[in-house]
């Protein structure tokens, strides 16, 4: 109780709380077992090189991981920082903005804790999000710069925050540019808002975003298919299957996807200030017109696109982008109606803070839970045991792997070994260094033991013969697992010149 009433106290407590919430995630992390999840093995993966593009995924956060592991090695530290940076980054931020906007200093709090029960921010990040994760930050980063910018005198400072904010929205999710295009759409019917779009400051803001963006851009101009292959096929995932017209079918699956991303913020919402919601949505101001605009034209946007492509899947994450929005909006419903947030507060901390912390413990607890279920996850692989396993004998030159998640986890296991993924790169451009290499693969559930046909064709194509090896399978107990409950590694070391 001492908690909620500083809250409604101090309206500036949510930041402290916020970070201590962060904090939590990235201790949890460190303290579960070793092994990276898809997305952070990817992540691990690449952060060896420094590239202007990386595929399919625009390379902010490839590069943000490529910095921390320079600065301080890569580990699971190391990736539980940068996005636990990101997210706290994109709270702050957030937060600030309904500052900006808002009479009462206690909506920022209500912000806050309002974005905290979108499923994107309070579950997908948590789990395993990165790309996702850094253009969420860039949103929060945009809205605060856009909003200072319209709502205080304009300087330099501001145009310039905005121009940063697009170019790193765009190289961190190439679906963001739909946010700045609403939010031009939507200060276009006030006048007092257009006149800022006529400042000279505004090439200030293009340059600076132009400066951002022109290294990866170069690459996509030079790169297009390998850039929007990857997402257009996923857009188009079962659309061979689908009964109705590609049109009709993407837009049912949109229209599901942004249910699934709002419905329980709006339910949260609703049952908090269920006795104001007719004087909320009545409620209107100049900032309630604009936001609500953009949320409209973003997904107007987005329906044109799923049209245009003939999109048939639409996934909730791909939305959170502009779901984000939604809590903001609210908050300024709220203002508009002159409602005092106080006495809500402290059933939106409990809601908030169960769903938020809730799932942070959730996930470390279902580590050490779920096997005696026979629930095993990415957590439970036991790379670490397979790095001792074979690390007795001398260090290896490289590491060649046919396998993404295997990768990214052996390049924990083998920060000083370059990790080779086939398929990365074709394979005119690999090279391997001379020493001893291994070779590894999952072998759970393979029969006959064998080395991969794709491994073999490498090895055999930089004539590092294999014909007089037999691949060694070992046998190495999960993490946290139970007993007798095994995993299966198979591998292989050869001689490289």
């Amino acid at each position: 109780m001492k908690r909620r009433n500083l809250l409604a106290k101090r309206a500036d407590a949510i930041y402290v709380l916020v970070a201590g919430y962060c904090l939590l995630s990235l201790v949890l992390k460190i303290l579960r077992p070793d092994s990276l999840e898809i997305d952070e093995s990817e992540q691990a993966f690449l952060s060896q090189f420094l590239m202007l593009g990386y595929g399919a995924q625009p390379p902010f956060y490839n590069w943000l991981q490529y910095g921390a592991a320079a600065v301080i090695g890569i580990s699971v530290t190391s990736v539980a920082i940068v996005k636990n940076a990101l997210l706290l980054l994109f709270l702050l931020l957030y937060g600030l903005t309904a500052r900006i906007l808002t009479k009462d200093r206690l909506l920022q709090t209500v912000a806050i804790l309002g974005v905290l029960t979108l499923p994107p921010v309070f579950l997908l990040a948590q789990r395993d999000l990165s790309h996702t994760v850094a253009a969420l930050f860039s949103v929060s980063l945009f809205l605060y710069g856009f909003f200072r910018l319209l709502k205080n005198p304009p300087n330099l400072a501001s145009y310039l925050i905005v121009g940063a904010a697009v170019g790193i929205g765009a190289i961190s999710k190439y679906n963001f540019v739909i946010i700045p295009v609403s939010a031009l759409l939507a200060i276009l019917p006030e006048a007092s808002l257009r006149e800022r779009l006529f400042d000279w400051r505004v090439l200030a803001s293009a340059a600076i975003c132009a400066l951002v963006i022109g290294p990866h851009a170069y690459w996509v101009i030079n790169n297009i298919g390998h850039a929007t292959s990857v997402t257009v096929a996923e857009m188009r995932e079962g659309s061979d299957a689908t009964l109705l017209p590609h049109a009709i079918e993407g837009m049912i699956s949109l229209a599901i996807a942004s249910s699934k991303g709002v419905a329980l913020t709006l339910a949260v919402f609703g049952g908090i200030f269920y006795s104001d919601i007719g004087k909320i949505a009545r409620a209107e101001s100049l900032w309630t017109r604009v936001v609500g605009r953009m949320l409209v034209a973003s997904f107007l946007m987005v329906a044109l696109i799923v049209v245009a492509m003939g999109a048939t899947h639409i996934r909730p994450k791909w939305l959170a982008l502009f779901t984000a929005l939604l809590p903001l909006y609210l908050v300024l419903k709220i203002d508009a109606a002159n409602i005092d947030p106080a006495p809500r507060l402290p059933a939106l901390l409990s809601i908030a803070g169960i769903l938020s912390v809730g799932v942070v413990l959730m996930l470390w607890v279902r580590v050490y839970i779920g096997p005696a279920i026979g629930d095993y996850s990415f957590a439970h692989t036991p790379y670490n045991g397979f790095a001792r396993a074979v690390s007795s004998e001398a260090p290896p030159a490289a590491i060649v792997v046919d396998d993404a998640i295997l990768a990214g986890n052996l390049r924990i296991q083998f920060p000083d070994a370059p990790i080779i993924l086939i398929g990365f790169f074709p394979d005119a451009q690999v090279h391997l260094p001379s020493g001893r290499i291994l070779a590894a693969w999952s072998s759970q559930g393979q029969t006959p033991k064998k080395v991969p046909p794709r491994i073999a064709k490498l090895l055999v194509g930089e004539d590092v013969s294999i014909a007089d090896r037999e691949p060694e399978i070992v046998s190495i107990p999960y993490n946290a697992g139970r007993p007798g409950d095994l995993y299966e590694f198979g591998y292989i070391w050869v001689e490289s010149r």
